[in-house]
């Protein structure tokens, strides 16, 4: 039962469709392409050389944003490199950015660095909004907080959980963790591990308002959606 809450559309205008792996190729795009519209999902999200295809395959007119993600998956570019990207990618047509903050520093403790890369991006990008990827798979529960409150101090739009590229991402003890300490401050997406209507709605409970999906799982979760609101 999907419940008062939420349905297939609601549910489809939180939803981003993500062809972030590597192996992701133009059939791929044109697959998800046709899916998000015929959902009406709220965003594609592609690779950066991606972007050009992507947006001529959406067209004008789709109602769908297209995505970009800089630093895309380690986070580890030059903070020069990145604001590049975000220019560029803004450039191409992107209407909102998924930034990775960079891991490494974070997990040294360098804190005023991770700030200063993220702010420069949340600058480049205005007023394009930023969602500031963390790669939760890696860090440590204090450490999430920290991206936390660097993301806010940055002025970034939203926290993300997960690229998708490691084992785990979005767990509803994250998703929770996160809302509970960022309140209505910050916007929180979830991604990395969002492979069924269950988990989505869990997650939804927990405090997530976005969700970043691969086409074979967001096919599954309308499927099940399909299943669940003929059932009501």
């Amino acid at each position: 039962m999907l419940g008062e809450s939420l349905t297939v559309v609601s549910i489809a205008r939180m939803m981003d469709l993500s062809a972030v792996q590597a192996e992701n190729n133009a059939q791929y795009i044109r697959q998800m392409v046709a899916k998000a519209k015929e959902y009406g999902c709220i965003a594609i999200y592609p690779l950066p050389a991606w972007v050009p295809f992507t947006r001529d395959a959406l067209g004008s007119d789709s109602g769908i944003l297209l995505g970009g993600p800089v630093g895309f998956p380690s986070g580890g570019h030059t903070t020069s490199m990145k604001v590049a990207e975000a220019r560029e990618l803004i450039e191409m047509g992107c209407g909102e950015l998924d930034m990775v903050l960079n891991i490494g520093q974070l997990r040294s403790g360098l804190n005023q660095d991770v700030y200063k890369d993220i702010r420069a991006v949340v600058e480049a990008a205005d007023p394009v909004p930023v969602k500031v990827i963390m790669e939760c798979h890696h860090l440590t529960r204090d450490e999430i907080l920290t991206a936390c409150d660097l993301s806010m101090k940055a002025e970034a739009a939203w926290v993300k959980t997960g690229t998708g590229w490691p084992p785990t991402g979005a767990t509803v003890e994250r998703v929770r963790l996160i809302k509970q300490h960022v309140g209505d401050s910050i916007q929180v997406k979830a991604a990395g591990g969002v492979r069924d209507l269950e988990t989505l709605t869990a997650l939804y409970e927990a405090g997530a308002r976005r969700f970043g999906v691969g086409l074979n799982s967001a096919l599954k979760i309308f499927k099940q959606m399909a299943v669940a609101g003929a059932a009501e």
